[in-house]
């Protein structure tokens, strides 16, 4: 089912959005959230409260969740189209 476009532009504007992808990445591999905090080096709670956005994960929480999910953490700056210089 397609979503509308300014769905999809809030999502990906959200800072949660690598982590909804990663939700996404999970269940395509069949993992549980147990089988993927075991993979990952973490509890259950502490992938349930990620994948919620109930919390802001650290860098190496997000590697260790990407490597997991055998992914790779890549991070980027980049101009903010929204600020003016």
């Amino acid at each position: 089912m397609e979503r509308p476009a300014a769905a999809e532009a809030d999502e990906q504007a959200s800072p949660h959005f690598g982590l909804a992808e990663a939700v996404r990445r999970r269940e395509e591999l069949g993992l549980s959230q147990q089988q993927l905090a075991e993979r990952a080096g973490m509890t259950q709670a502490g992938v349930a409260r990620h994948e919620a956005g109930g919390t802001t994960p650290t860098i190496p929480v997000l590697g260790r969740l990407a490597s997991a999910l055998g992914l790779q953490l890549t991070i980027s700056l980049g101009p903010d189209e929204r600020c003016s210089a």
